[in-house]
């Protein structure tokens, strides 16, 4: 059940706010973790045990640790915790790898094969892995107290906003939103995730969705009937295919929580006008880069290492370790180790040079940024290598025709992907977003969503291609 499904808008969506505001104050948090049960066990009943079994595991050994004052014990009960999470993120989502790829080596060498079936991937298991490891890493560092019951700590865990694709919420940032978040439940917040939300809808089917189509069909084509300009036609579609469809997303999620009065992090700024790969990572899957810098970057040493040689293999290895969480296959791999080089290019002397150039530098980071979504596409290495190769020789082959309204979506996606590279775009942006609301403001959003949503709706019933790229991971 995607946000962008029509019985998530038209059946879910407004049952549960319908129930959630007739419901009592007092039992409001569980009436949302019962639609999150529900959102969650839809789409994927078999693995709604999974995440309600570890999710007590995690409750019980946490409030253990909390309390025990032994510093081995509680190091003990920490590291319990993340071996449940993270071997069954290894179990579910890298097991078929890692089998596979023995299974070749064995294969080479003349041995038998190790016969294995195929494990189905628990929807989300990523994202809500790394929520589990920062309640547990915040509670062990004392940066919070856990919470109190049990249904709390699964409410944040399992929260439907946030659950399939993120934004990733680390635990001391929401923690008292659980309990306390009446500042923000007011109908002006509540408007105001209404309107988030509908941008976010509109992102995804009216801009991620049709670029997305002429992205799927280059990339389908054999490698000797794909033109130099169709390949990176393919790379430039999919390069906005993923941004407007995963902040899109986003913003559905910080819109609907948002109905609910929680406060959810950013998760994108504007990141291609970035200008260098340092600066498109502050800006891309915001709350995944914090996750990284926090819970692996800073205990690997961070900046604190002795010598540049430790900071840089740190800094590559967060990367590739970024990349293997998005997928378990060699193209993931590649991706992060790719980006994971550019970042300690830059720092040992790029940096200066693009700093010179000021704002054109963005056209090198939009480069780089394009070729390493070939390699996350493709997933494997060699149809990767063969599209790139594909992307820079001179084919004049071509096999695919554009649909009526491609050039026009993606004059669209390139003009909001790069509007705030000048003043008046930004103050554009902000005004959009942020800015105060007030009777005139409330009169001309209400029909704006009206538009939306007239639109969205029409575009979904009409259309049989509405994927959601980060629905896997």
């Amino acid at each position: 059940m995607v946000f962008s499904s029509i019985i998530f808008l038209f059946y879910f969506l407004p049952i549960f706010f319908i129930g959630y505001f007739l419901a009592p104050r007092r039992y409001k948090n569980l009436f949302i973790l019962l639609g999150s049960i529900i959102f969650y066990g839809f789409a994927a009943p078999r693995f709604i045990f999974v995440i309600l079994g570890t999710t007590l595991a995690d409750f019980y050994i946490v409030s253990y640790m909390a309390k025990e004052t032994l510093r081995p014990r509680r190091i003990a009960l920490l590291c319990l915790s993340l071996s449940i999470n993270l071997g069954l993120l290894f179990y579910f989502k890298y097991s078929n790898f890692f089998v596979d790829n023995l299974n070749k080596v064995l294969s080479a060498a003349g041995a038998g094969t190790i016969p294995w079936a195929k494990l189905a991937l628990p929807i989300g298991i990523s994202f809500y892995t790394f929520e589990t490891i920062t309640y547990v890493v915040d509670v062990f560092r004392k940066v919070h107290e856990p919470l109190k019951r049990f249904w709390d700590y699964q409410l944040y865990i399992i929260f439907f906003p946030k659950l399939i694709a993120g934004p990733i919420v680390r635990f001391h940032d929401i923690a008292d939103q659980v309990y306390d978040r009446s500042a923000y439940e007011t109908a002006e917040y509540q408007l105001r995730g209404l309107y988030r939300f509908f941008i976010g809808l509109s992102k995804k089917v009216l801009i991620a969705n049709v670029v997305g189509h002429a992205a799927d069909m280059i990339f389908a084509l054999p490698t000797d009937q794909l033109g130099t300009t169709t390949a990176w036609i393919g790379a430039i579609s999919y390069t906005f295919q993923i941004y407007f469809d995963f902040s899109g997303y986003s913003d559905m999620a910080i819109g609907l929580a948002l109905m609910m009065g929680f406060r959810l992090p950013e998760n994108f700024m504007d990141p291609y006008t970035s200008t260098s790969i340092t600066d498109f990572w502050r800006r891309w899957h915001i709350t995944l880069g914090s996750w990284m810098r926090n819970y692996l970057y800073i205990p690997l040493g961070g900046n604190r290492v002795n010598s540049k040689r430790r900071l840089y293999f740190n800094l590559w290895l967060v990367f590739l370790c970024s990349g293997l969480w998005h997928g378990a296959a060699w193209g993931f791999i590649i991706w992060g180790a790719y980006h994971g080089s550019f970042l300690v290019i830059e720092r040992l002397f790029l940096l200066k040079w693009l700093n010179k150039l000021g704002k054109a530098s963005v056209i090198y980071t939009f480069f780089i940024v394009t070729v390493g979504w070939v390699l996350f596409r493709l997933e494997h290495f060699w149809p990767s290598l063969a599209y790139l190769k594909r992307m820079f020789s001179l084919h004049s082959v071509n096999n695919w025709v554009p649909d009526g309204n491609y050039f026009f979506i993606l004059d669209c996606a390139i003009f909001f992907s790069f509007i705030t590279l000048v003043p008046a775009g930004k103050r554009l942006q902000e005004k959009v977003f942020f800015a105060p609301y007030t009777m005139r403001r409330h009169y001309l959003i209400s029909f704006v969503l009206l538009i939306l949503t007239f639109i969205s709706a029409g575009y979904i019933s009409s259309s049989t291609f509405n994927p959601f790229i980060y629905f896997r991971f």
